[in-house]
C-alpha cells in the first residue's frame, strides 16, 4: 500500500494513478518498480490517494474529511490484509503522503498497529517540526501545484483556501528566534506568525487553526525506515525588503533536499528514534546525497534505494 495526492479515482486500487500523467505523479515510478519485482494491482499492491485541500487539523478542530478517510484506509487495510492470509501490510509514503500515513496509524490504537501494520516507509515525508517552504507558498503561491499557464502568485488565492496550507509550519522547537522572513522594517521568527499572516492579509481565524506551531512528533510505535534526499540547496530565509509579499522574495540557502530543511529533518530523526528505540522498536534513517524532495521516488538510483529498503521490510521479522 501507498499514499499519494490524487483529486479523484477508484482509490484502493494503485491504477487510480493515470499512467498517462508520469511526470505529474511521481509514485507511478515506485509502482512500476514494485511490479518489476512481482507486486500486483488489486492483489498485493494498493493506492490510498488522499486529498491535498485537507490535513488534519489541531487538537479540539477535527477535520471530517480526515475521520472519512483515515476509516477508509483501515477498511483498505483489513481487506490487504485479508486478502494476502491476514499478514500485516506494509505502508509507503512520499512527502505530505508520508505524514497522512503518521498521521493515520497514530490515529489507531496500539494494539491494532501491532497487528496490522508490518513497517512503514517513508520517503521525504513532510515533518511536523516544519520547513520555510510553508511560508514561501502562502506569502508567494504554491509551488507545489503546477498549471502551465497560471504563475504561482496567481494560485495564491486558492492556495490560502486549503487547510494544508497552514501544516508543519518551522516550529520553535527547531526554528526558535532565527530570522525566517526578512523585510526592511521587521523580521519574522517561529514566534512571529500571527503578526506574518496579519501582514499577508490572511483571517486571525485561520491563524487560530494553525496554532499552536511547536507540534509534537509522534512516533508510530511500530517498525519504521525513513529515508530523505540532503546536500541540496534549500531555502532557511526569505528576503521581502520592501515588505511587498506580491514579488518573489531573495532567498537565503542552507542544505536539505530542496523542501525540508536539514535542521528539521535531523530533529524530526531524532525524535522519532529516540521513541522508537525507547520501546526497542526497529528505527532506520537512510540519507540519499544529492537527491531531492520529489526525486527520491522517480530518479533511477534513489529509487533503487528506497526499492531496497522496502525489501528489506518485507523480509523482516519484527517482534513487536
Amino acid at each position: 500500500m501507498y499514499s499519494k495526492s490524487s483529486s479523484s479515482g477508484n482509490w484502493p486500487y494503485v491504477n487510480a494513478f493515470s499512467r498517462g500523467s508520469l511526470n505529474m505523479f511521481c509514485m507511478l515510478k515506485l509502482r512500476e518498480a514494485l511490479e518489476i519485482v512481482g507486486y500486483h494491482d488489486r492483489d498485493t499492491l494498493f493506492g490510498a490517494p488522499y486529498d491535498l485541500r485537507h490535513a488534519p487539523l489541531s487538537p479540539g478542530q477535527p477535520s471530517q474529511v480526515y475521520t472519512d478517510y483515515f476509516a477508509s484506509v483501515k477498511d483498505l487495510v483489513h481487506h490487504a490484509s485479508e486478502k494476502n492470509g491476514n499478514k500485516p501490510v506494509i505502508l509507503v509514503g512520499h512527502s505530505f503522503g508520508g505524514k497522512a500515513i503518521l498521521d493515520f496509524v497514530n490515529s489507531t490504537p496500539l494494539s491494532w498497529r501491532k497487528k496490522f501494520i508490518k513497517h512503514i516507509v517513508l520517503a521525504a515525508p513532510t515533518p511536523p517540526t516544519g520547513f520555510l517552504e510553508v511560508l514561501r507558498n502562502l506569502a508567494s503561491g504554491p509551488s507545489v501545484i503546477r498549471v502551465p499557464t497560471v504563475p504561482w502568485l496567481g494560485l495564491r488565492p486558492m492556495w490560502r483556501t486549503f487547510a494544508s496550507s497552514l501544516t508543519s509550519f518551522p516550529s520553535h522547537r527547531v526554528f526558535g528566534h532565527q530570522p525566517l522572513v526578512v523585510t526592511q522594517h521587521r523580521n519574522y521568527s517561529s514566534y512571529d506568525y500571527a503578526d506574518f499572516l496579519t501582514a499577508l492579509g490572511i483571517s486571525t481565524d485561520i491563524i487560530k487553526q494553525m496554532l499552536p506551531v511547536n507540534l509534537k512528533v509522534d512516533a508510530p510505535m511500530v517498525p519504521t525506515t525513513y529515508l530523505s534526499g540532503i546536500g541540496i540547496q534549500t531555502v532557511e530565509q526569505m528576503v521581502y525588503w520592501d515588505g511587498n509579499f506580491d514579488v518573489e522574495p531573495e532567498y537565503v540557502y542552507g542544505d536539505g533536499d530542496l523542501v525540508i530543511n536539514i535542521a528539521s529533518l535531523l530533529a524530526f530523526v531524532k525524535e522519532m528514534s529516540r521513541q522508537q528505540q525507547l520501546s526497542n522498536i526497529h528505527f532506520k534513517f537512510v540519507k540519499i546525497v544529492n537527491v531531492t524532495h520529489s526525486t527520491i521516488v522517480f530518479q533511477e538510483r534513489p529509487l533503487k534505494i528506497v526499492m531496497a529498503e522496502i525489501l528489506e521490510a518485507n523480509s523482516r521479522r519484527d517482534i513487536m
